[in-house]
């Protein structure tokens, strides 16, 4: 899996490499600012796709004596570092399309064969964007993600900037003064430029979420139910859930509550039997650290174990595990 990512991300960088070059070769022949815009985004691409390849090359390393939970974590940080370049481009384009607003004329020429060339670049990152974004959410990739959405945003901006261009060629077809025209080619630029800027902070919100390891709530009700739909009479509760990203690998830690009077191999059979339903019912590598807690007199009227030779109180109904009570760093009991 980890080498499909590492081809795909290497494919994005080839492509946007000779996007890059057909980009700039559009803004010499027509010198739009508009299309300038899309050229400067796409070199941010490039770059910000090449450093998605060594985080990817990198998060594939096995573990090892001084990285025990693995290399996953640099995923994190190449999406925040791509997210800045991200965010640094849109602002370059905001300042290089306002310098040419105001600072005095300049020619805009013919720009036909820079539209055609922006609108197939838009469709080959579109393309891209869409795979890379698939199979980043498949294998729980944010750095393949990242590169994913970047390329898509990319698009999405580029199908408005065809607007503009199109609006531009109406009025270099009526014969507009070129002050007008040029209004509406840095315009254009400017509102695009604000655009990638925003697309690249929502990136770094993502990348600092799990470098900080906030919590995926989506994650936690997905395992939560897992547990709920699955859970044996042996398990009398799970509590004090944690979750820890490592790029694709989860790391989760919990507290399992089972009858007391269990021996060591008996509690351990357990731990392997709620590994087991976690590996296969998530995608991605997990690695789970358990913790055994014995029951109390207080978990009696919970627990729905029949043949329980030490039960204290009768059996008065089972409780519903939700991320609520999984999360909490306590026993369930009454």
């Amino acid at each position: 899996m980890d080498q499909q990512n590492i081809r795909l991300q290497a494919w994005a960088v080839l492509l946007g490499a000779l996007l890059l070059a057909a980009k700039f070769i559009a803004y010499f022949y027509t010198n739009s600012s508009s299309i300038l815009t899309d050229a400067l985004e796409s070199i941010i691409n490039v770059v910000a796709g090449a450093l998605g390849l060594y985080s990817l090359i990198l998060a594939a390393r096995p573990k090892d004596e001084n990285h025990p939970y693995g290399h996953g974590k640099i995923e994190f940080i190449s999406a925040g570092a791509e997210g800045s370049l991200i965010v640094f481009a849109g602002l370059l384009i905001i300042g290089q399309a306002g310098y040419r607003l105001f600072a005095g004329d300049y020619e805009l020429r013919p720009i036909d064969l820079g539209l055609y060339i922006t609108a197939f670049a838009g469709a080959v990152n579109y393309f891209l964007g869409h795979l890379a974004e698939k199979q980043g959410k498949k294998t729980h990739s944010l750095a393949l993600i990242a590169s994913g959405q970047h390329l898509k945003s990319d698009a999405y901006s580029t199908l408005g900037l065809i607007f503009g261009l199109i609006l531009i060629m109406i009025l270099q077809y009526q014969s507009a003064e070129g002050y007008w025209i040029r209004l509406a080619d840095n315009i254009v630029a400017i509102l695009f430029g604000g655009l990638i800027a925003y697309t690249g902070y929502h990136i770094i919100r993502k990348s600092l979420a799990g470098i900080m390891d906030e919590l995926d709530y989506e994650l936690v009700h997905k395992i939560v139910q897992d547990l709920q739909d699955n859970r044996k009479e042996n398990w009398i509760d799970v509590h004090n859930l944690r979750i820890i990203k490592y790029g694709s690998d989860l790391h989760i830690d919990c507290h399992l509550s089972v009858p007391w009077y269990f021996d060591i191999r008996e509690g351990h059979d357990e731990v392997e039997a709620l590994e087991q339903l976690l590996r296969e019912k998530l995608s991605s590598p997990v690695e789970l650290f358990v913790h055994l807690d014995a029951c109390r007199p207080s978990s009696c009227p919970l627990c729905s174990k029949k043949d329980c030779p030490k039960r204290r109180s009768k059996f008065e109904g089972q409780l519903a595990w939700t991320a609520d009570n999984i999360l909490l760093n306590k026993m369930h009991g009454r």
